[in-house]
C-alpha cells in the first residue's frame, strides 16, 4: 500500500488547512486510516484516526478543531484543520493499518507534509 499526502502549507494562527491522503494498492476492507504529526524535538503523536466502521478518535489537543473524514470509494482520508494554533506546527503523516478482529495487521506510512502555523 502506498500513501500520498498533500495539502500542507503555511497559514496564520486561526486559519484552516485541509490535508488529503490517497491510498493505493491492495487494501483490506477493514482498516484504520489516520494522521500523526511530529514537531521538532518531539515524538510522533496521533492526531486523529478513522476506522472503516466509521469510528473516529482524536487527540485531546485537536478535539473541536480538527475533523477526520474518509471516502472509501476513493481510498482517501482527509483532515480538516480549523482554528490552527502555532503549536499545531509539525510534519503530518498519513497512516494506514489493515485490521482483523479489531487488531492491526500491518502499518504503512506516507511521506510527511509540513504544516506551519505562524503567530
Amino acid at each position: 500500500v502506498q500513501l500520498q499526502a498533500s495539502g500542507g502549507g503555511l497559514v496564520q494562527a486561526g486559519g484552516s488547512l485541509r490535508l488529503s491522503c490517497v491510498a493505493s494498492g491492495s487494501m483490506s476492507s477493514t482498516n484504520t486510516m489516520g494522521w500523526y504529526r511530529q514537531a521538532p524535538g518531539k515524538q510522533r503523536e496521533l492526531v486523529a484516526s478513522s476506522t472503516s466502521g466509521d469510528y473516529t478518535n482524536y487527540a485531546d489537543s485537536v478535539k473541536g478543531r480538527f475533523t477526520i473524514s474518509r471516502d472509501n470509494v476513493k481510498n482517501t482520508v482527509y483532515l480538516q484543520m480549523n482554528s490552527l494554533k502555532p503549536e499545531d506546527t509539525a510534519v503530518y503523516y498519513c497512516h494506514y493499518a489493515p485490521t482483523r478482529g479489531g487488531l492491526a495487521r500491518g502499518s504503512y506510512w506516507g511521506k510527511g507534509t509540513q504544516v506551519t502555523v505562524s503567530s
